[in-house]
């Protein structure tokens, strides 16, 4: 066996799948068929849960350094051709990073091969075969053909994969006939910008910024940082080009044209492509010994929504194959990786298809469902709901037993927590990626139920204003597990407790081990 996991595919699904089997203790090697880094911006920036996660990973400082400053809460989102006003609220569910890609993936990279993962770029996979206990990739490199051997194979190799048809897996969906064309341009010096972020043009008086409708498609404008623009068309109809061809500054100003009705100037491009959006999901996420993450897995019909859905899949799927690696994975534990990322892929493609039907149509019954759906959203409990689902901070995970404590299946809020060591915070708990029994109320039943598990979960003793729960029992990927009401009795709180390590964690060790609160 060469390695544990063969990555295929290093945009930012699979670095940060290969540093979080590091942290959990697995051998993964990512191969790349580019030959380097990505230097063309293919997004701006991201936004939503995966920002939390990337916090409680000790991460997202690094990041915003990089970037165009903190994360912070989002003012709005374009939402299928509208704009979603998230002002009005106090603590706007949705969170954003101004971070180009290329940025993102070069400091996922680095963190990677900090922790010990083996990247290697300009190696394309051409073949992939799997028996009972492995799998096998046939690779080309710039020194010739050769083969590595893993346990496990992980396509992260986008909407196009590869990996994906070669295990046999289905991706149903629809491909739209609307063409956008988007550019990265700079700002020519015969143009102003206005202080509202219209622009002002010379023979064609003020461009409006944000969404422009006509009877010919959608023209949307936007200003990235100082002298650049963000410019998308979007129409009717399929593309009247090659789609294999470049798209060129000549190609996106023939466009507005059609779309305004003026020539528009345009500086320098930076960034120029050419899409239809797709409404696709992977019919399974697994294979047998070939799993599915990222754009290889879902393609969804909007912008903005990839990267968070993809990095949080690397996050669900690599504590998981670590622990089938070392051998202690219960039954089924793989399994859950597609039933829980497959159901949040559902729930980011209802959002994306709602966006489609909202930003279609030029007449006078489309124009009364975006006004209708606007109105809706000046009340602040379907905004906030609008936002939550935005940003997938809305997933709770279907675990087995219905009647379990309301936070089971969410992502673990941070709790300031005081402890014998002094104050600390879920986030702090979370840095090393490792399961965590948080004790909320000084049960010494609870904890002494985890200590034959103490192998594998750290149990933290602490005090909370208002806790939600007398016990946590917190994964890897920050989601609850397990919680104990508030002042649950023993005799159901401990046996519920045992059935959720054995679930999650395995099979206890037969002789128990001291028990450590481990400091923070």
């Amino acid at each position: 066996m060469d390695v544990d996991v063969i990555v295929v595919g290093a945009g930012p699904t699979g670095l940060m799948l290969a540093g979080e089997l590091r942290l959990a203790g697995a051998r993964p090697l990512v191969l790349e068929r580019r030959p380097r880094l990505r230097e063309t911006p293919k997004a701006n920036g991201f936004s939503g849960q995966i920002l939390e996660l990337l916090r409680y990973r000790g991460l997202l400082n690094r990041l915003e350094a990089a970037g165009t400053g903190r994360s912070h809460p989002a003012p709005g989102f374009p939402f299928g051709g509208v704009h979603v006003d998230l002002t009005h609220l106090a603590d706007p569910p949705l969170r954003a990073l101004g971070l180009a890609q290329p940025l993102l993936e070069r400091l996922l990279d680095e963190r990677a091969g900090e922790l010990g993962a083996d990247i290697r770029r300009g190696q394309e996979v051409l073949g992939v075969n799997q028996d009972d206990t492995t799998v096998t990739a046939d690779v080309r490199g710039p020194d010739g053909r050769y083969q590595m051997t893993a346990r496990y194979l992980v396509g992260c190799d986008g909407g196009r994969s590869r990996v994906r048809d070669m295990a046999g897996i289905p991706f149903p969906g629809t491909t739209y006939p609307e063409v956008n064309r988007l550019g990265q341009v700079t700002l020519p010096d015969s143009v102003t910008v206005l202080g509202d972020g219209d622009l002002d043009v010379p023979g064609l008086g003020r461009i409006r910024g944000g969404f422009t409708r006509t009877d010919r498609g959608v023209f949307a404008l936007g200003r990235l940082t100082s002298g650049v623009l963000l410019i998308q068309t979007t129409e009717d109809g399929p593309a009247d080009v090659d789609d294999d061809a470049p798209m060129s500054l000549t190609e996106l100003q023939d466009s507005i044209r059609r779309v305004l009705g003026v020539n528009l100037p345009l500086g320098e491009p930076i960034r120029l492509s050419r899409y239809q959006f797709q409404a696709r999901q992977a019919q399974r996420y697994r294979a047998g010994r070939i799993l599915l993450a990222g754009d290889a897995a879902h393609q969804f019909p909007a912008t903005g929504i990839g990267i968070n859905v993809g990095m949080l899949d690397a996050v669900n799927l690599a504590w998981k194959l670590a622990a089938a690696v070392h051998g202690w994975a219960p039954t089924g534990l793989l399994d859950t990786y597609h039933n829980e990322r497959h159901f949040a892929g559902e729930r980011a493609m209802v959002q994306t298809q709602a966006q489609v039907a909202l930003r279609r149509g030029h007449d006078p019954a489309a124009e009364a469902l975006r006004e209708l759906f606007l109105e809706l959203l000046a009340d602040e409990q379907p905004l906030r709901r609008m936002g939550a689902l935005i940003a997938g901070t809305d997933i709770r995970y279907p675990l087995p037993n219905p009647n379990q404590h309301a936070l089971t299946g969410v992502f673990a809020p941070d709790l300031t927590l005081r402890t014998d060591q002094g104050t600390t915070s879920v986030a702090e708990l979370m840095r090393p990626a490792r399961p965590i029994l948080l004790d909320l109320a000084s049960r010494p039943d609870l904890r002494e139920t985890a200590r034959h598990w103490q192998h594998r979960i750290d149990v933290h003793i602490a005090e909370t204003d208002h806790r939600p729960a007398d016990a946590l029992l917190i994964r890897p990927d920050a989601h609850i597990a397990w919680a104990a009401t508030t002042g649950e009795p023993a005799d159901t709180a401990a046996p519920a407790l045992r059935k959720a390590l054995s679930r999650w964690f395995g099979t206890p060790r037969k002789t128990a081990v001291p028990l450590i609160d481990r400091p923070s």
